[in-house]
């Protein structure tokens, strides 16, 4: 069960065709989650899945060749598809829209969301020199470097006409502020590069902008759609940004608890590009020689700056051993467990139907996620 416990409020917080009657073949849903398997949540909307599924592979043939493929090649090797999902989900509770000739404009909001995350990735494997994504070679390992930020580009003005499809201009509005908050973040992110001394008010801030944005622009854009009220347009974008705070920060514990077979790159791999992240605060507020400890990261990361790159990776296995041995992943997953509490009591307004028993077991998919 999740837990209620007090934490450090986020400074962003205060911001911030064919179409099945899927619904009908489920007569419920449980809340917990499937053994780390979500699949079966978005049974309810899986006939829009499918619609965005091919939406998003629908390539121009008249695109440039090696874009095509590699664009065909991005959209196939996709991840659970969580955001679209999210936005299907939310837009099912003023009357349902699958079937209706509105729908069109939903889907369109999905496929948005899935497009400008995908373009936000092949972005940070540029920023990161990244050769590996979930263990396959990303784009960056075969393109050159501009190249893929072109490539990148182009994604973004696909999501950015998809989101034109959905011909309501305060969606079109909300995934232009979405956009800007993604690149203010990532600014952040290499302005706070192996800044071990850094506030952690700076990781909210960075994790609203890498993720929880992406989940509030789902959730409130299908709110907006579906026309529901001010007051529950508020709680569904609330909602996604709750979710996406607690995701993100399962997302950093798994940096630190996994190995290469299940990251596809090495525990600790944020830490080694210089991102601090929610287990590494909290690994420094209990132990006794933080300022040690910080002296000694930075002592290694100037050395690798001179080239012993050796000394800095070897510095970074032992602190994410010394990590894993105190308890700083069980705090920082109390920590996410708190914001999906909150996720769970934005949906409480909401009617009590099989979308919303998916969205609540999303949020016991995000604490038991093991990859």
């Amino acid at each position: 069960m999740l837990m209620s416990q007090s934490i450090m409020k986020s400074p962003v917080t205060d911001r911030v065709h064919e179409v099945g009657s899927a619904a009908d073949a489920v007569e419920s849903i449980p809340v917990k989650s499937n053994g780390g398997d979500v699949s079966y949540l978005f049974a309810p909307v899986r006939p829009g899945l499918k619609l965005v599924e091919g939406k998003l592979k629908g390539v121009d043939s008249s695109l440039f060749g090696p874009l095509a493929t590699a664009f065909v090649n991005l959209i196939g090797s996709g991840g659970k598809r969580l955001r679209p999902a999210l936005a299907l989900l939310a837009a099912e509770y003023n009357g349902s829209l699958q079937g209706s000739q509105a729908y069109g404009r939903v889907v369109a909001l999905a496929a948005s969301v899935e497009m400008l995350h995908t373009a936000t990735l092949v972005h940070d494997d540029v920023i990161d020199g990244a050769l590996l994504r979930r263990g396959a070679p990303t784009l960056n390992a075969t393109w050159s470097g501009g190249s893929t930020v072109l490539a990148g580009n182009f994604l973004f003005g696909t999501a950015a006409r998809f989101s034109a499809e959905t011909h309501t201009i305060r969606v079109i509005r909300m995934f232009s502020d979405t956009l800007r908050i993604i690149v203010d973040g990532e600014l952040r992110q290499l302005q706070d590069r192996n800044d071990f001394r850094q506030e952690k008010a700076n990781y909210y801030q960075r994790i609203y902008a890498k993720t929880a944005s992406l989940f509030c622009s789902a959730t409130e854009g299908a709110a907006v759609l579906s026309g529901l009220p001010e007051d529950r347009i508020h709680d569904l974008r609330e909602y996604g940004y709750n979710l996406g705070m607690a995701f993100q920060i399962v997302d950093d514990i798994l940096d630190f608890t996994g190995d290469e077979t299940t990251l596809g790159k090495p525990a600790g791999s944020d830490l080694r590009q210089g991102t601090l992240t929610l287990p590494f605060f909290y690994y420094l507020q209990m132990i006794q020689d933080a300022p040690a400890v910080v002296e000694r990261l930075e002592f290694a990361q100037l050395k690798a700056e001179h080239g012993d790159a050796a000394g800095w990776h070897g510095e970074v296995s032992r602190l994410v051993h010394e990590l894993r041995s105190s308890g700083a992943i069980e705090a920082a997953r109390s920590e996410a467990r708190v914001f999906l509490e909150r996720a769970i009591g934005n949906l409480a307004a909401l009617p009590d139907n099989i979308y919303r028993r998916s969205m609540q077991g999303l949020c016991e998919f995000v604490v038991e996620r093991t990859h």
